[in-house]
Order: C-alpha cells, then sequence, then structure tokens
C-alpha cells in the first residue's frame, strides 16, 4: 500500500508542485485548505502534471485556529509542511505569531498521529548573517539573530518559526522526526495562472511594468528542483533531524533581465534592462512605495549560501538559473499569466 503524505497548503505555488510530483511517483496524497470549495482548484493545478484521481483528498485546516489538523494528520506517513499564513502582508509585524503558531500546531498533530518525519520549509535567509551588508558563504551552522531591530518582519517569522520548530521536537520522544529545508528565491514554471507564487517578478519583467531593474542579487531555486530536495529529505534516513539550504545560483537582477531579453526574442522586448541607481530606489522607498522598503537592504548584497550538505547527504543539484529563469516565462505566457502587445506575442 502507498505511504500517504500530508501536503499543507495545497492552493499554494510550492505546495501544488508537491503535491503533483508526490502523485507521480506513486505517494497518496492529503493536502489542507483553509475553507471547503478550494479542492476543485487543486485538483485542476495537479491535473496539468498528473492524474490524481482516486490518490489525492482534501482536509480543511488553517494555520491559525486549532480545528482540522488532527484529522488531517490522522493515518498519515510523512508530512511536508510547506505552508505559510496567509491574510497577512509580507511586511506586516503580525507575521511572526501565524507562523510560528502554525508551524506548533502541524507539529502538534503530527507528533500527536506518530507521523513518522515531517519536512518543514523554511527559508534561506533564515541561515544568513543578519546583516546583508558582509560577503561570503554561509551554511546551515549559522542562524539568523531574530532579536536583531533591523530585520524585516518576514525573515523574523520564518527564523522564529524554524527556531520553535527545533526546540518544539528537543521535548519530544516519539518516533517523530523532523527536518527543515531552507530555498532561496524560487521560480521555475507554474501549474496554472492562479498559482503563480513567487515568481511574479519574473511576470513583471516580461510584461514591461518593472522599468528597472534595481542591483539585487538572488539564489535562484527552480520549484520542481525544491521539490525534488523536500522528497530527497522525507526519505533519506541520512536527513532526519538535519537543515538543508537548497539555493540555487546567484544571479543578479540585471542578468535576468538579459536572459529574458534575449531568451524570449520577440517576446522579450518589454523587458527592461536598465539598472535603478541604489538611491533611486531608496528614494522611491522612502517617498513614494513603502513596499520597498523590504528590499533596500539587499541592494548590493553579494552573501551567498552552499548546498555542499544537501549534495552530500541528499545528492541533490539544482539546475542552471537561465533554465530556471526562461522555463518561468514561457509558463507564465503560456498560461496567459502575463499580457503582452499583440506585436510581441508570437514566439
Amino acid at each position: 500500500m502507498p505511504e500517504l503524505v500530508l501536503v499543507t497548503g495545497g492552493t499554494g505555488y510550492i505546495a501544488g508542485w508537491c503535491v503533483a510530483e508526490l502523485l507521480r511517483r506513486g505517494y497518496d496524497v492529503r493536502t489542507t485548505v483553509r475553507a471547503p470549495g478550494r479542492e476543485q482548484a487543486v485538483v485542476d493545478a495537479v491535473s496539468t502534471v498528473v492524474d490524481p484521481a482516486g490518490r489525492l483528498d482534501f482536509a480543511v485546516a488553517d494555520l491559525t485556529a486549532d480545528a482540522g489538523w488532527d484529522a488531517a494528520t490522522k493515518g498519515v506517513d510523512r508530512v511536508l509542511h510547506v505552508a505559510s499564513p496567509l491574510g497577512v502582508t509580507a511586511g506586516s509585524s503580525d507575521l511572526v505569531t501565524p507562523a510560528r503558531d502554525g508551524t506548533l500546531r502541524v507539529l502538534r498533530a503530527a507528533t500527536a498521529a506518530g507521523v513518522r518525519r515531517v519536512v518543514m520549509t523554511s527559508a534561506a535567509n533564515a541561515a544568513s548573517p543578519s546583516s546583508y551588508a558582509s560577503e561570503g558563504v554561509t551554511d546551515e551552522t549559522l542562524w539568523t539573530d531574530p532579536e536583531d531591530p533591523t530585520l524585516i518582519p518576514y525573515r523574523r517569522s520564518k527564523t522564529l518559526a524554524e527556531l520553535a520548530a527545533w526546540e518544539f521536537m528537543r521535548g519530544h520522544d516519539g518516533p517523530t522526526e523532523l527536518t527543515t529545508v531552507l530555498p532561496g528565491a524560487v521560480f521555475g514554471p507554474v501549474l496554472t495562472a492562479d498559482t503563480a507564487g513567487s515568481v511574479g517578478i519574473v511576470a513583471r519583467m516580461v510584461s514591461g511594468a518593472m522599468p528597472g531593474v534595481p542591483r539585487i542579487g538572488l539564489e535562484v531555486v527552480d520549484v520542481r528542483d525544491l521539490v525534488d530536495v523536500h522528497l530527497r529529505a522525507m526519505t533519506s534516513p541520512a536527513a532526519a533531524g538535519e537543515r538543508f539550504l537548497a539555493t540555487g545560483e546567484f544571479v543578479w537582477m540585471a542578468d535576468m533581465a538579459r536572459v529574458l531579453r534575449d531568451g524570449l526574442g520577440e517576446r522579450g522586448r518589454q523587458v527592461s534592462t536598465r539598472r535603478l541607481p541604489d538611491f533611486a530606489v531608496r528614494l522611491a522607498a522612502r517617498f513614494r512605495d513603502p513596499s520597498l522598503r523590504e528590499i533596500t537592504p539587499a541592494l548590493g548584497r553579494r552573501n551567498r549560501h552552499s548546498t555542499e550538505k544537501a549534495a552530500r547527504l541528499l545528492d541533490w543539484q539544482p539546475r542552471p538559473a537561465r533554465q530556471t529563469v526562461l522555463d518561468c516565462a514561457e509558463s507564465l505566457l503560456a498560461h496567459g499569466a502575463v499580457r503582452l502587445p499583440a506585436a510581441a506575442q508570437r514566439p
């Protein structure tokens, strides 16, 4: 009988790909939705990759409430905790409580149900120097200081949620094991136009909505490779009790723009490769667009992460960033998530 794997937050970008790949590899899958009526959206997305008939079921459970989690984990062998709390903005100081409490709800239910292993999606910026000013390469032994007052709420929430998970497991003496995966900037194909997730930056570039590119570097990891490392972490005996960085190639946004402009041909004509000066981004963040304040600490930063541990223990290797970025753009165009002028629509 196939193992049953619970994936939290099935309507999400990463979670949708987790559900699809688990089904493709022969697992039975249960996934959570926040409210009844969202199940069909998951089925429609997953069906673009694999037929889920008879092997996918649903549980209604919200990270911000206790109800539903015991039922969601009943009979489950493994859990991929991918979901992040919704209903709060990335810059909100309210991110920490739902992220941390949601993680603990999943872990309490999983350990009570005797789940063999929980793989939690954290973030590479939970293993980064608190200040982006330093350069160099860091690994999983480094923890971001959550008490640093300069941290943006998103970084603090991811760090504190992962810390809370490890603290909870230190007090647990049952059979359940924990592994955490810390991804970089997640791009790649989308399942549907409604599951675009974190790839909005590529959509904005291709549509011409981004008039220039800030001096920001991203460690681009393909969503398909990220799902692969989750599944390796879920099954490998060597992964128990470990955290794994899952970042990809370091790429400046200006280089991403050039890849898109060159690789898409006529369809890439809207992509701007003009570099925005740092001072212009900071001025805009201060006076015109407060949402930019979260990216200003990253301007010009070159800190990178090592994935040697994932390569050594899990035999994991991410694909080149160029392929990921182009596949992302092609997928967005194919699903109608990006609208181009008529003259630029032909391949």
